[in-house]
């Protein structure tokens, strides 16, 4: 099973139905993707949700990740600081290195900067790319 943290604007795309991205969604709520998370991830999905839909979706998506059995929950006892024009998407980061994920999904331009970091190792994957994948696998 493919571990993944996501960037919040690639959630945002994710759960529209009509989205060429939804699969992601599907994916993660018929468990066969992992969605690593902590509570500041978990915060910023409901804050940005609440401000682009309703706090009761927002809500609920939150609801859905949390019950979710493949869901991995990772408390984070380092932070590694390696984005430094973002700090604020360090949280995505930290917690990918902390559960090892196979990826983090972001289109966002500051992730650029871990393809320059020998160690942690981490691969960011785009929304496309990563969407491209699924399809493989299905």
């Amino acid at each position: 099973m493919r571990s993944i943290v996501l960037d919040t604007n690639c959630l945002l795309q994710a759960l529209p139905t009509q989205s060429p991205y939804h699969k992601i969604w599907t994916e993660v709520m018929a468990g066969h993707i992992s969605l690593c998370v902590n509570s500041d991830i978990l915060n910023e999905y409901e804050e940005i949700l609440s401000q682009k839909t309703t706090t009761e979706i927002a809500r609920n998506v939150i609801k859905t990740i949390i019950r979710l059995n493949t869901t991995v929950f990772q408390q984070v006892y380092y932070h590694f600081g390696l984005i430094e024009t973002d700090p604020d998407d360090n949280k995505f980061v930290d917690c990918a290195i902390a559960v090892n994920a196979e990826y983090i999904v972001s289109n966002d331009a500051h992730f650029n900067v871990l393809k320059h970091v020998d160690w942690p190792r981490l691969t960011v994957i785009d929304i496309q790319t990563f969407t491209k994948e699924i399809d493989k696998d299905l």
